[in-house]
């Protein structure tokens, strides 16, 4: 089970490094038009906001792949913490922004976290 949760916890690191290069190097390009289903004026006017939400899922990321590299009790406390964040801000923007964020955020994290918590105890 251990290898089940590090390979969940690193595909939501992925899934995370993703998202950060579509909203802080692709938004205005078409790949992040068709990431974020807008087009070129939506995009280039909210080019700086996706920036921003960007750079915090490089930094859930980066959290994701240190908790990954980390010596227990550590890389534990770590992994546990980022996911907790993955899953709320999931929430949160299906609550707020679009609903699909549940299934492709929350959901991803939500399984990895679970996984990691089985694993350790």
């Amino acid at each position: 089970m251990p290898l089940t949760a590090d390979i969940l916890v690193a595909l939501v690191a992925l899934l995370h490094a993703y998202i950060m290069v579509m909203e802080m190097f692709l938004w205005q390009k078409s790949a992040g038009r068709r990431f974020s289903g807008f087009d070129a004026t939506m995009a280039r006017d909210t080019a700086s906001m996706a920036a921003n939400q960007g750079l915090y899922n490089g930094f859930l990321a980066a959290g994701l792949v240190w908790g990954l590299i980390a010596d227990d009790p550590t890389g534990f406390r770590v992994r546990v913490f980022f996911l907790s964040c993955v899953v709320i801000a999931g929430v949160y923007g299906a609550a707020t922004a679009n609903r699909r964020i549940l299934f492709a955020q929350a959901l991803p994290g939500a399984l990895a976290l679970s996984a990691v918590l089985v694993s350790h105890y």
